[in-house]
């Protein structure tokens, strides 16, 4: 357990009409949505860079919008985690390359579906996707069960690539860890609990609201993590409705009073 462990909390995401009149209060803009989010967190994930490469043009003008000390997780485009299509990957970085210059840029996220099964083509595919975007801080999400084994952590291990610990509803198929860190910064996404949900169309997957008890026990589970960690990153992806705002604030409480 490291007393001194520091949590930096916050959302996937901060652009939702529905968190107008929740989160943000009612009127709000789009245009207004980062500057107040920024206000209540210190970081964010970035996730538009999943459906469309982003331009420096863009990621620049993000970056200057935010306060000093502020962090991002830029979430990988879909055609290096969904459609296994590597080539992107230079591209991607150099867009990146104004956050990188202001130190904002805490780490490019790599979420792969379900469907991507844990196969010496994949194990070979993860290797040079990793070595394709290794010029800046990894972190890796699985969520098919077959990733679940010592090797897996192994492996990331010796790449110094964050293990991302997903937070999902008990179904057998899923990747499914106990709070564990593979580099010095451990991570984890906080989606649902909710199994009649999951494979749901659209945001309803998402539908989910974090109980006090829920997030205390995971509080605890991070907190007393026997590894080290000296930070640990927590996203809130149940986004629907503000949820994902009203338990991240709920959870950094929890921790701060720990």
């Amino acid at each position: 357990m490291n007393p001194q462990r520091q949590f930096i909390v916050g959302t996937s995401g901060y652009s939702f009409d529905d968190w107008v009149g929740t989160f943000y209060p009612p009127g709000t803009q789009k245009r207004d949505m980062f500057a107040l989010y920024a206000q209540t967190f210190a970081c964010v994930e970035i996730n538009y860079t999943y459906y469309r490469l982003p331009t420096a043009r863009t990621i620049a003008a993000i970056d200057r919008k935010s306060p000093d000390g502020f962090l991002f997780w830029v979430k990988a485009n879909q055609e290096t985690t969904h459609k296994g299509n590597r080539t992107v990957a230079a591209e991607f970085l150099d867009a990146l390359a104004p956050m990188r210059e202001s130190g904002k840029l805490a780490g490019v996220l790599l979420q792969f579906p379900q469907s991507f099964h844990r196969t010496i083509a994949t194990r070979k595919y993860l290797a040079g996707a990793v070595a394709d975007l290794a010029a800046v801080p990894l972190a890796v999400e699985f969520r098919h069960c077959s990733w679940q084994s010592p090797e897996t952590l192994a492996g990331l291990r010796e790449r110094n690539v964050m293990l991302v610990v997903p937070d999902v509803p008990d179904i057998a198929s899923l990747f499914h860890c106990p709070p564990t860190a593979t580099t010095g910064t451990g991570y984890v996404r906080l989606h649902s609990r909710d199994a009649s949900k999951w494979y749901a169309s659209g945001a309803d997957r998402y539908d989910y609201e974090y109980s006090d008890e829920e997030l205390a026990e995971l509080a605890r589970e991070w907190t007393e993590l026997d590894e080290p960690a000296d930070k640990v990153f927590a996203f809130f992806n149940n986004c629907h409705a503000g949820q994902a705002a009203d338990n991240a604030e709920a959870f950094r409480r929890i921790v701060e009073s720990l």
